[in-house]
């Protein structure tokens, strides 16, 4: 297939700052400012400013090698991230179709001995392959340096879940908070108002709280209960589809696919990328910035500070410009949901579930999991040599540096263009191994345009597994043994119900059965192999 030319198909504003031109300008601007000073002097003056440039070709050729290798060795590090990706998306596919289709449907109740009703069951599968999609998505939020779990596309998969040590009727306290909840900032007294107002009130289906007819009993332990909940409001909570209800319809909004749930934080959005300004795309008026900022901090407001942290990955830039490092942040999110499917396999297997061949499967698939998340995490943190990244930067400086003494004898005034030239592609193809790799400045799991679409990853995990959740797990009789089915074509054209009912045919005979269905699929492999060959 061939490529688009990006230069000039689909060009905007945001591709423009998807380039190295805002990380690079400031050093391009100083070497072309060197060989300006370098020029004039020396066409002005008597003193010429020059120098042979025997070294030129020695210490141009090793660079070039060496910025090249650089890059190249950048690429393959980025294309292991998106390597890594594919194993998440099989391993995540794997394990929702051993949830779905191995786990049977048909289970007895140890407690009371009756039959367990589809209903529970299929409710129990689907919240475990709900998990299994969690997880991309944890993946994501820890790879952009976004802890924990209060996010618009992560809460509503794992808001389930246990949040204490204790089980009922113990009480709960602080103390007992597990490690999913107590890294994700839960406020347990607003978790006890959450959870109240859940199993009172809950969203009615066009996603707005309702008063419920009446209440689970012991969901309210107040004797008055009508005056407790007359306290409690939709200020004091938050779903998770707050501030999303007033969107356009046709605008993209994938999270509306998952389900409405409460929340005791306000949940930050799926994709919360640094905010864009006029600085991104003219970079220099950062300079200008810095001389008025004095006068606008007299009239600018002071904001409020977030309930809950902003992403790590939002990184700002430096006056320049140039993006700075972000901030390395862990989260525990991934490890807790493998630590859920893990103790889901030992529950099933204890009642004797699955079969030993689908649990060694299953165990495969959460290990699966947890390799590819360090293996991604390694990446991540993973930086480049610092004395290798001064030394090839120092070098190339040097190089551009005095490659105006030794051009003017040459160029003349062209050698101010010529230096501007060799010093946007030599540092530009240095920044670029920098922006596919974590080495300095970025990781390649962020959200700039260079980076890997993390996004559309989970999104493509979620469609897979919300088609292996639709299907049906069929016997194979029911879509075999029909009209639509031609097993032995081209050999034989009849569909399988006539092979079937055609009783006398010598398909069906005791000795001659198996030696014809032989012949037929003969006769079949040298049509196909008569009729696929180009002549």
């Amino acid at each position: 297939m061939v490529a688009k030319n990006p230069l000039f198909v689909g060009w905007s504003f945001k591709k423009f700052k998807a380039t190295v031109i805002n990380d690079i300008w400031p050093e391009v601007l100083f070497f072309s400012g060197v060989a300006t000073m370098v020029t004039l002097v020396s066409e002005m003056t008597k003193h010429k400013l020059s120098f042979s440039s025997a070294m030129l070709t020695v210490l141009g050729t090793v660079l070039g090698l060496v910025i090249s290798f650089r890059t190249s060795s950048a690429y393959e590090r980025y294309m292991e991230g998106r390597k890594l990706w594919v194993n998440i998306a099989i391993a995540s596919r794997n394990l929702a179709q051993i949830i779905w289709v191995h786990v049977p449907f048909e289970r007895m109740d140890k407690k009371t001995g009756e039959q367990k009703s589809i209903l529970e069951i299929s409710i129990e599968k689907k919240s475990m392959v709900n998990l299994v999609q969690a997880y991309s998505v944890a993946v994501k939020h820890l790879l952009r340096a976004e802890p924990g779990a209060y996010y618009e596309d992560l809460y509503p998969l794992v808001c389930f879940l246990p949040r204490y040590a204790t089980h009922t009727p113990e009480k709960a306290s602080e103390d007992d908070m597990l490690p999913l909840w107590k890294a994700s900032a839960m406020d347990a007294q607003k978790h006890k108002t959450a959870h109240t107002l859940t199993s009172s009130r809950p969203l009615s289906p066009d996603r707005t709280v309702g008063r419920a007819n009446t209440a689970p009993a012991g969901s309210v332990s107040n004797e008055d209960p009508e005056k407790e909940l007359g306290e409690l409001s939709e200020d004091q909570i938050y779903h998770s589809m707050r501030g999303r209800r007033h969107k356009r319809k046709k605008s993209f909004d994938p999270e509306m696919a998952l389900p409405v749930v409460y929340s005791e934080h306000p949940l930050q959005p799926a994709r919360n990328p640094p905010k864009e300004s006029l600085y991104d795309y003219l970079p220099f008026l950062r300079i200008i910035k810095i001389f008025f900022r004095p006068l606008l901090g007299v009239f600018r407001r002071r904001k409020p500070e977030p309930e809950i942290p902003l992403s790590a990955s939002s990184a700002s830039r430096s006056f320049t410009g140039k993006k700075l490092k972000p901030e390395a942040v862990d989260s525990n999110v991934p490890l807790e949901i493998t630590l859920f499917l893990s103790s889901y396999l030992a529950w099933l297997l204890r009642n004797g579930q699955l079969q030993p061949a689908i649990a060694s499967a299953f165990t495969t698939g959460i290990a699966q999991l947890q390799d590819t998340v360090t293996n991604l995490d390694r990446i991540r943190n993973t930086p480049l040599p610092f004395a290798y990244q001064a030394h090839l930067r120092v070098s190339l400086w040097l190089y551009l540096f005095f490659l105006p003494f030794q051009v003017w004898s040459s160029f003349h005034y062209l050698t101010i263009p010529a230096t501007a030239f060799a010093s946007f592609l030599l540092l530009g193809f240095l920044e670029i191994g920098q922006e596919m790799t974590p080495f300095n400045s970025e990781n390649p799991f962020n959200y700039d345009m260079n980076d890997l679409d993390l996004d559309s990853f989970c999104l493509s995990i979620q469609r897979e597994l919300h088609e292996i959740t639709a299907h049906t797990c069929p016997d194979p009789e029911e879509y075999i043994f029909t009209v639509w089915n031609q097993p032995f074509a081209p050999g034989d054209r009849r569909t399988a119900e006539e092979m079937m009912n055609d009783v006398s045919h010598s398909y069906h005979g005791p000795e001659t059965g198996m030696h014809s269905i032989r012949r037929t699929l003969l006769k079949s492999w040298w049509d196909v192999d008569q009729i696929t060959r180009t002549k």
